[in-house]
């Protein structure tokens, strides 16, 4: 077993136990995808992207 000594608290620490990973590897994923969501926000609100939708809808409906 790969089992270290942790200097702060003097317990055991073993590298290949992965509790609470899920935990991290979902705010991980909560964060980029909030991050993804600011950028498209920014897209949408600049006015070539607002133009190519609206043409877009126009031509759907029209």
């Amino acid at each position: 077993m790969n089992k270290w000594m942790d200097d702060r608290t003097g317990r055991e620490f073993d590298p290949s136990d992965d509790e609470g990973m899920a935990t991290t590897e979902y705010a991980l994923v909560t964060v980029a995808a909030a991050a993804f969501a600011g950028v498209l926000i920014a897209l949408v609100r600049s006015d070539e992207v607002r133009e190519l939708l609206a043409g877009i809808l126009r031509s759907a409906f029209g």
